[in-house]
């Protein structure tokens, strides 16, 4: 329910996003006869029993996977240990790169995959283990043969992991409400104008020879010298992270990536520099 409302938060797309989408939807024969280009970000989200292909991309001729029609995107995988072993690995390459290449014997086909990844699972096989209501029938070995489903490379590559308690039926219908998506959309549009301004700095300097390589994109798709030039926290976020990443075993891709993390956060705050509060959030969020 939750994963359903993020594509109302998140900013139209722009004319050449829209083309991105409005192709590989075509290409797949999911765009209905007469309709223009898709303004709207997509939202798939496919059975546990889709097949690697179906998922991914593939076959012949080639078509676009469920990764590709959620570019520019949400793409949402519910009981995300039900899902393929095989079908899950695939996953790391288009989180990691934006792009799936299906290579065939006399050709490679590049198709852009650049998604919002949001996967929900139970904390155990029988959904309640933590719950002070319900007692847990799972024992140890099977609670950990459920988790292990999901390797620890995949893992690595999802930013925010967060647990989410059962909600009391009076609190779930008396709560107050919170803010709209509207007011939610316009504090990520700025957060995103800020990303872009960053990026069109980086543009002029690296054309007039002072930064070498580094191109104008969003914090996700940060290269190491954007992370090391526009993430570094302050002295005391450098140092709570040096100690947690100690501490939690973070590899290489977790340090950046809550880096990445920290940098959004302060953008959505509307601050320039990433302080300590900054890192200590994306830490939490590391789970």
């Amino acid at each position: 329910m939750l994963a359903r409302q993020l594509p109302g938060i998140l900013p139209a797309l722009s004319r050449e996003e829209a083309l991105e989408v409005t192709t590989i939807h075509s290409v797949a024969g999911l765009l209905p006869t007469g309709q223009g280009l898709m303004s709207e970000p997509p939202f798939r989200a496919p059975h546990h029993t889709v097949s690697p292909p179906g998922l991914i991309g593939g076959g012949w001729p080639v078509r676009p996977g469920e990764v590709s029609l959620a570019h520019r995107g949400v793409l949402f995988l519910d009981e995300l240990p039900e899902f393929s072993r095989h079908a899950l690995e695939m996953l790391r390459q288009p989180l990691e790169d934006g792009s799936v290449f299906v290579s065939r014997v006399r050709e490679r086909v590049r198709i852009p995959a650049r998604f919002v990844l949001i996967a929900a699972m139970n904390p155990c096989p029988c959904g309640h283990l933590g719950d002070p209501r319900h007692a847990c029938t799972c024992d140890p070995v099977q609670v950990e043969r459920y988790r292990s489903r999901i390797s620890g490379p995949l893992m690595d590559r999802i930013d925010l992991r967060v647990q989410v308690p059962v909600v009391p039926y009076r609190e779930l219908l008396d709560r107050p409400a919170g803010e709209s998506s509207s007011v939610v959309r316009a504090r990520v549009m700025r957060a995103r104008e800020a990303q872009r301004e960053r990026g069109q700095r980086d543009s002029n300097e690296w054309a007039s020879g002072k930064v070498g390589g580094l191109s104008a994109c969003w914090n996700s798709s940060l290269p190491a010298s954007g992370v090391q030039r526009w993430c570094h926290p302050d002295r005391n976020g450098d140092l709570l992270l040096d100690e947690a990443s100690y501490r939690l075993g973070l590899s290489a891709r977790g340090v950046h990536r809550v880096l990445k993390v920290a940098r959004t956060i302060a953008d959505l705050e509307g601050v320039e520099s990433v302080g300590e509060a900054h890192v200590a959030e994306a830490l939490q969020y590391r789970g």
